[in-house]
């Protein structure tokens, strides 16, 4: 007696279908869990007051660049780590050479290369001289004996006998400053991963 025996649907065909919805779910998943999480990124800064174009420095890239995969993953990451580290820890700031931090004041204006104005590059850039005063209470200055122009910045005194010139405040001297912590990565990162599981079964299905 000869008996054949023949597996209707086929097994391994039903197999390699489901690998195949499985791979499509998980990287249709995975990327996006990514954008969701680089779009929430972006806008915890937004939101913080600290401006589009540090929130778009928030990127995102997805593994496979193309087709399917089990193991696609999504990569979301700040082009300005150091910056965005910063307002997410809210770390305790010291002068690297241990003596005071200079913060400008309005009268000092901002630097040519952008950002905060040193003491240095003011000095250069008005051709007046900083002086230190020391306070007991409140943070000490660096001081210069100027006129205020129309924007409140700091410039010489124009008249040779020195008429107008007032002794101006242009930096805050303090020898620490705790940086606020604005951001909350972590928060909308764990919520991103917690969702995926759910993500990869919502597309499973839709793929069958």
């Amino acid at each position: 007696m000869k008996l054949t025996i023949e597996i209707d649907p086929d097994i391994a065909a039903m197999m390699a279908a489901e690998v195949a919805a499985g791979e499509k779910a998980v990287t249709a998943a995975m990327r996006e869990a990514g954008a969701g999480l680089k779009s929430a990124w972006r806008s915890q800064i937004t939101g913080a007051g600290l401006g589009t174009r540090l929130a778009n420095s928030i990127r995102l890239a997805s593994f496979p660049k193309s087709g399917d995969s089990l193991n696609a993953a999504a990569l979301v990451w700040s082009n300005a780590p150091v910056i965005v580290g910063a307002h997410d820890t809210g770390p305790l700031i010291r002068s690297k050479d241990g003596f005071w931090l200079a913060i400008p004041t309005p009268a000092a204006g901002k630097s040519t290369r952008g950002g905060r104005i040193t003491p240095g590059e003011w000095e250069r850039r008005t051709g007046l001289r900083l002086r230190f005063i020391f306070r007991r209470r409140g943070p000490s200055l660096l001081v210069a004996e100027g006129r205020l122009n129309t924007k409140g910045r700091a410039v010489a005194s124009r008249s040779k006998t020195g008429r107008g010139a007032t002794t101006v405040p242009i930096f805050l001297l303090v020898p620490q400053v705790k940086l606020p912590k604005r951001l909350d990565l972590a928060r909308d990162a764990e919520r991103a991963v917690d969702a995926v599981p759910g993500l990869i079964v919502a597309a499973w299905i839709e793929a069958e």
